[in-house]
């Protein structure tokens, strides 16, 4: 414990000597996290619309206004022709074209059935598919409200009707950023974690001091519990002002148990800086350990569920997904603030962290050479 104690002296003077780290660890996660849940958002707005109108009619007209009136689309062209009107997704100033058909009017009334042509941007494939899916909500509620006024509704129903009510449980305003900004704080905190500690030790191989070390009597395990300490409780500093932005800024407040956060952060933080000195110890320079961190980060992120959910995923996908700490923290932290999950909700995500953290750390113990 002794050496232990010296060793931690060593790495808090070291930390706290450099200002540059410690605006890393500090400011630059709280920066992101403010901005970032701000960008990423699922909603897709100002679609741009371009409206090829054959017919010119009030119902036409009541349907453009319908859609203008909306907040998710912008008309910036409107013409007779839908040769005129394709042009602007050819240029890219639209990303969705409207044909409105001539008579479009007079077959609603007469005929109670008149066709229209949606013709979408595809390069971008989601923005594509959610403007042309609100095109069609807006048409769709249209088509009732001429249909409430052309038909005559009798006083009975001779038709059974069926009405749907629904409710959303654990996110009732269904608010993007209370799905979002949990798993923003999650990997962010992996980011931090693992960058920092692959970062430490192939500091000390540049610079020399390593070798100092290495001829010393200290075990191995010591100098991998003293690199491994202050960044994890560095990395609970960092995951306690993420909690106060979560709640100050943002106004989320978790509807579970905060301390059961702080328990299953301790553990996973244990598994990234374990990853993070693995690295180390096959890297021989800084840009080494920044490669492999980057690459592997990117495959845990893109793999974690932030942005895709692991269900809509091919199923060799979701396998992969097994191994991936970054996706067990954001699957926890999101049932933990949204639906007020307890440890026993948790203790399967527990299990498998604590696996994590036990095979990482001791492969970086095995795996770091000391030379005495």
């Amino acid at each position: 414990m002794r050496t232990l104690r010296f060793l931690l002296q060593k790495e808090f003077r070291q930390i706290f000597r450099d200002p540059a780290i410690l605006r890393i660890i500090f400011m630059l996660p709280t920066l992101q996290l403010i901005i970032i849940p701000l960008a990423a958002d699922y909603e897709v707005r100002n679609i741009n619309l371009a409206v090829a109108d054959h017919d010119h009619s009030v119902y036409a007209q009541q349907l453009v206004q319908k859609i203008k009136s909306s907040r998710y689309f912008k008309l910036i062209d409107y013409s007779s022709t839908y040769e005129d009107a394709v042009k602007n997704i050819e240029s890219d100033k639209a990303d969705v074209v409207l044909e409105i058909p001539a008579n479009f009017e007079r077959n609603v009334v007469r005929e109670d059935y008149s066709k229209l042509f949606l013709a979408v941007n595809a390069v971008n494939g989601m923005k594509a598919n959610l403007g042309a899916a609100y095109l069609q909500n807006i048409i769709q509620n249209y088509n009732n409200q001429i249909r409430l006024k052309l038909i005559q509704i009798p006083k009975i129903n001779p038709q059974p009707t069926i009405e749907v009510t629904f409710t959303n449980w654990f996110n009732p305003m269904m608010s993007y950023k209370y799905f979002m900004v949990p798993a923003v704080l999650a990997t962010l905190l992996t980011l931090v974690g693992s960058f920092l500690t692959a970062l430490n030790i192939v500091k000390e191989k540049e610079i020399g001091t390593i070798e100092q070390i290495n001829v010393t009597p200290i075990k191995k395990y010591h100098f991998i519990l003293g690199k491994l300490i202050p960044f994890w409780v560095l990395g609970l500093m960092v995951f306690t002002i993420g909690l106060f932005i979560m709640r100050f800024i943002y106004q989320i407040h978790p509807a579970g148990n905060i301390l059961v956060l702080y328990f299953f952060a301790a553990i996973y933080l244990l598994v990234v800086l374990g990853l993070g000195l693995l690295i180390s110890t096959f890297a021989d320079t800084q840009q080494q350990a920044m490669l492999i961190s980057f690459f592997l980060m990117m495959i845990f992120i893109l793999l974690g569920g932030l942005f895709t959910p692991i269900d809509s995923m091919p199923p060799w996908v979701q396998k992969i997904t097994w191994f991936n700490p970054v996706s067990y923290f954001i699957e926890v932290i999101r049932m933990v603030v949204l639906k007020g999950s307890s440890l026993v909700d948790i203790k399967k995500h527990i299990f498998i962290i604590v696996g994590f953290a036990v095979v990482l750390n001791s492969w970086a113990i095995f795996n770091y050479k000391k030379r005495s």
